[in-house]
């Protein structure tokens, strides 16, 4: 196993390190935006057009919240023997991973409304760095998402292959010389 897998398989086992990392880099961002004084890119945009990229953001996240739905909906109807195999040996972390990717989906929606609700003129209440927070967040849920789904389309395009591969070899018929000596015999 390479250093690129560990580092991915570690990231899927641990689905609260989005929370952490979002903490972090909007932690980062607080700190360069308080010592520098610049930075707070929100701040350069009118309230208007904050509560506008709120809304949008709202629906975008939703969007990508309905098509986890989707993309379950398609995991739960794939049939085939690899992905049966999976389902049977990790049930409870895929579930544990879907469920946690919507929830993280509903909580996006909830913070950037909540920022939506909160921005006044000048925004005293800072409530452009929830906005931020819950971005970071459905970013790293986007690509866990993303990652998923891609992961379950490769296990589910391999049985597919095998079955169109495993139907279309001829089945080789072992007396097959035999029959034709004898339809060449009658022919003659």
């Amino acid at each position: 196993m390479g250093v690129r897998t560990s580092i991915i398989d570690k990231w899927a086992e641990r689905v609260w390190a989005d929370y952490l990392v979002a903490v972090t880099v909007l932690g980062a961002h607080l700190l360069i935006v308080r010592a520098s004084g610049s930075g707070d890119w929100l701040t350069w945009i009118g309230a208007t057009q904050r509560t506008d990229m709120y809304a949008a953001a709202t629906g975008a996240v939703s969007a990508i919240g309905g098509l986890s739905a989707i993309a379950i909906a398609i995991y739960t109807t794939a049939n085939g023997a690899r992905l049966r195999a999976v389902r049977r040996q990790r049930h409870g972390e895929l579930r544990r991973t879907w469920r946690s990717l919507l929830q993280g989906t509903a909580l996006t929606c909830a913070l950037i409304l909540a920022a939506f609700s909160l921005d006044r003129d000048k925004d005293p209440l800072s409530a452009r760095f929830i906005f931020e927070f819950a971005i970071v967040f459905a970013a790293l849920r986007f690509a866990r998402f993303v990652w998923l789904f891609d992961r379950i389309m490769a296990i589910s395009d391999a049985d597919l292959v095998e079955e169109s591969s495993s139907a279309a070899v001829p089945v080789r018929d072992p007396n097959w010389l035999e029959r034709r000596r004898r339809q060449h015999d009658s022919n003659a």
